[in-house]
């Protein structure tokens, strides 16, 4: 099948298995949307538009042709505190607010895609991504137990729900809690072997509902209600400078979430298909997505691992596994939408709450003291944060320690690669033909021996050994050895030359590299020291060493 190369993989090889694999992903999203719809605060309707625009969207123009993408805990998370804020801030037009925000996401999703940045997405400390994903599921839980013990969401975030907790269980509806309990149940309990055919969030959906109707049907079961799902109004609201701002910072975190989500799902993909995503497509169709359901009034989402593994495992190889998905999602809600109706809003809690506790990378939490301290402390306090204070901050705190231990810790090595060589006896770096070149001239010119890339952090390592160059004629400088050099230790060698220089010394540099090279010229460097002095190689260098000293 011929098609423009900006679509995703479609074709008809694999039709029978696109379509279970579509049917079944479809089946296992309906709860899933539901659920996020009314967490989010949007309504049921809102993550069925989401799941669905989304879905479509992100398949036909996406890079990973198996990925399912919807509403996730994640991008729920952070849309219901956009909601609660937008809301709080401007009643009026605050959900259009919240919408608007989404579409921005979806056009910064796509900026990144086009700049082919995708790569750069993930390029975070596994510590952070684990202690912010770990306190995305911990919000999602303590956000869902009112619901599920019988109460509204007493507003306030995720502080004002710990603070009402003890209240909450007080007085809960215990007819509640008990459909709430009973879908954990079944979600736990449910038979692996048959999971992958029948999803336990379905099963559990139509046994809560069941029960609500028949058993508890006089003692106020709170329910979802009628879901509207006509076509969605466009709403043409006016914001100030100040809101607008607010909305793009809301964006920028709110899509860079779903291109960690969906890039790091499409991961998984890859690993079980054995193919190769294609990140800059992949983010594209992300954006689409996103764009069209904030415009559609849809929740925004990125590739769900569930659904993913799902379909693939049902036999999907193709994009038109996504598509079919997308269809049979819009024939469910068209003739179901009524049943929705009798959905307990304690069901849907359950089911979050059970997304919540997934979403807790249990693995790394287990054994993350045994693997280093500073990853512990690293992933607990960005944790923290994102529960406590704010998701953007715990990341971007998180990121920075990370790297600044990191940094440290490449530095601490690296600095062990800066030798000060002034005899032959113990120099293993020379070859023997160097060897006889440097002994008639040990004791009179010190060689500054540089290995492996040279970062910022290791310029007080050379401040520390040009300190010993008074006690020689002439110093060598060799980055024989050095594939790259930053601005920081290109200067610390340019102070260490100009001490040299101030001294009497006649300075060489052996630098093979003709970026640094380059780099050393524009800051006059070589000037410095001289054409003649600044040589290709550390053989070339002795060798001027001793023409300098014979003169």
């Amino acid at each position: 099948m011929v098609k423009p190369n900006w679509f995703n993989e479609i074709n008809l090889s694999n039709t029978r298995g696109d379509i279970f694999g579509g049917v079944t992903a479809a089946i296992v999203s309906l709860p899933l949307a539901l659920a996020f719809g009314v967490a989010s605060g949007a309504g049921a309707e809102a993550g069925l538009y989401g799941a669905i625009l989304i879905g479509l969207f992100a398949s036909l123009f996406g890079g990973t042709p198996t990925l399912i993408s919807e509403p996730t805990g994640p991008m729920t998370v952070v849309m219901a505190a956009v909601i609660t804020t937008m809301i709080a801030s401007n009643p009026e037009n605050g959900l259009a607010m919240a919408f608007t925000v989404v579409m921005i996401a979806g056009v910064f999703q796509i900026v990144l895609g086009l700049l082919n940045l995708g790569k750069y997405i993930t390029l975070m400390p596994y510590s952070v991504i684990s202690g912010f994903m770990s306190g995305i599921g911990l919000i999602l839980i303590i956000l869902q137990l009112p619901p599920m013990l019988g109460h509204e969401n007493p507003g306030g975030g995720v502080l004002g729900n710990l603070m009402a907790l003890p209240d909450v269980i007080v007085n809960a509806n215990w007819y509640e809690l008990a459909l709430g309990v009973l879908t954990l149940v079944i979600l736990f309990k449910f038979p692996q072997k048959w999971a992958s055919r029948i999803p336990p969030q379905l099963i559990a959906l139509i046994v809560g509902s069941v029960i609500a109707v028949t058993l508890f049907s006089d003692v106020g079961i709170r329910s979802i209600g009628e879901v509207s799902l006509g076509l969605p109004s466009l709403i043409m609201p006016t914001f100030s400078a100040e809101q607008w701002t607010q909305m793009v910072v809301d964006g920028i975190v709110l899509g860079t979430l779903g291109c960690i989500d969906a890039l790091l799902t499409a991961v998984i993909a890859d690993s079980l298909t054995r193919k190769e995503h294609n990140s800059r497509k992949e983010l594209i169709g992300q954006g689409i997505g996103n764009m069209v359901s904030g415009v559609c009034g849809g929740l925004p989402g990125a590739g769900a691992t569930m659904g993913t593994v799902v379909n693939i495992q049902s036999g999907a190889k193709t994009a038109l596994s996504g598509v079919t998905r997308a269809l049979v999602l819009v024939v469910l809600v068209v003739f179901a939408a009524g049943l929705t109706a009798y959905i307990p809003l304690a069901v849907l809690a359950a089911i979050a709450i059970k997304v919540g506790l997934n979403i807790l990378d249990w693995s790394f939490l287990k054994r993350a003291h045994r693997v280093s301290t500073s990853a512990t402390v690293i992933m607990y306090g960005v944790m923290l944060l994102t529960v406590l204070v704010d998701l953007i901050v715990a990341v971007g705190i998180g990121v920075f320690i990370a790297n600044i231990l990191t940094i440290e810790k490449l530095s601490r090595l690296q600095a062990k690669n800066i030798h000060s060589i002034s005899d032959t006896d113990d120099n293993f770096r020379l070859s023997r033909e160097e060897r006889k070149m440097f002994a008639p001239i040990k004791g009179k010119v010190m060689m500054m021996y540089f290995s492996g890339p040279m970062i910022f952090g290791v310029s007080r390592a050379i401040a520390r050994e040009h300190e010993n160059i008074h006690a020689f004629e002439s110093v060598l400088f060799d980055l024989s050895d050095v594939p790259l050099i930053d601005a920081t230790v290109s200067l610390a060698i340019e102070n260490a030359v100009k001490d040299a220089i101030e001294a009497g010394k006649t300075v060489f540099v052996a630098c093979p590299s003709s970026d640094t090279r380059q780099t050393f010229q524009r800051m006059g460097l070589t000037d410095l020291v001289g054409e003649q002095n600044m040589v290709e190689s550390r053989k070339l260098a002795i060798t001027r060493a001793i023409e300098e000293l014979n003169a």
